[in-house]
């Protein structure tokens, strides 16, 4: 498990930050397996710091409950993500602080492998989702990790992440087996604005990615070091752009 409430709450907002248009290319995904209709609420389940909460609010028209279990987290939400229909509640995904069949749509976004029980999870996750009601479950899976560019500073990286994460088949199991619908397959949505090799240095090098935290320490310093020399001599070139893979659940309108 990760603390949340000590140094990466300070560096998170910085590091794992969104523009605008990545937002809105989110939620334009997202929005494609919904009704048409207006208002929708929306779960927002491990909302962080709140960087996709307000953007839901906007594209949905309807109240957005952003529950995450870091108080400081959620602190930082309601300071720098605040919205007139997003309300951050304590919680964690095992015990949802909402009623049965209350939301129509359920967002994961990067939050499943922080669970500490996922299964007892999909199935609140089902509890609360209004019948016919969409979760998206956006991960890692270990079956489909990408090959990030900078994985190659860090020789362990790849395998500590994909240690992290599900695969598609299993975390498709576990939904089923919680009562939704599940594809066999992910989604796969691009959203991310390319950056230069010097943004991409000074983003990761805030380590607010989790895998940091599973890093020993005599592989984190000489591959920053190697990362930053890379950067300084060839600063502007562009980085790769990754497609992020989700599932998509939904709650069947009859059990």
């Amino acid at each position: 498990m990760v603390d949340y409430d000590g140094r990466l709450s300070s560096v998170y907002a910085a590091g794992r930050g969104m523009s605008p248009g990545e937002v809105q290319r989110w939620t334009a995904a997202i929005a494609a397996y919904l009704p048409e209709e207006r208002p929708l609420t929306f779960l927002d389940l491990g909302s962080g710091t709140g960087r996709l909460a307000p953007g839901l609010a906007e594209v949905f028209q309807g109240p957005v409950y952003g529950v995450e279990p870091s108080d400081r987290m959620r602190e930082i939400a309601a300071e720098t993500a605040a919205h007139p229909s997003v309300t951050y509640l304590k919680g964690g995904a095992e015990n949802i602080p909402l009623p049965e069949a209350s939301v129509d749509g359920v967002l994961m976004f990067l939050s499943f492998h922080h669970y500490r029980d996922q299964q007892k999870a999909l199935t609140e996750v089902y509890r609360v989702l209004k019948p016919g009601g969409v979760a998206f479950l956006r991960s890692q899976f270990s079956d489909q990790m990408p090959d990030l560019f900078w994985y190659a500073y860090f020789p362990s990286a790849r395998e500590v992440d994909a240690a992290m994460y599900r695969s598609v088949a299993e975390a498709a199991t576990m939904a089923r087996a919680a009562g939704l619908l599940a594809a066999d397959d992910p989604v796969w949505v691009s959203t991310e604005n390319p950056r230069t090799l010097r943004e991409s240095y000074q983003r990761v090098s805030l380590r607010a990615l989790s895998t940091f935290e599973h890093l020993p320490q005599e592989e984190i310093d000489p591959g920053f070091e190697r990362f930053a020399a890379d950067a300084e001599r060839d600063p502007d070139r562009l980085m790769p752009v990754y497609p992020a893979a989700m599932l998509v659940l939904r709650r069947p309108t009859t059990r």
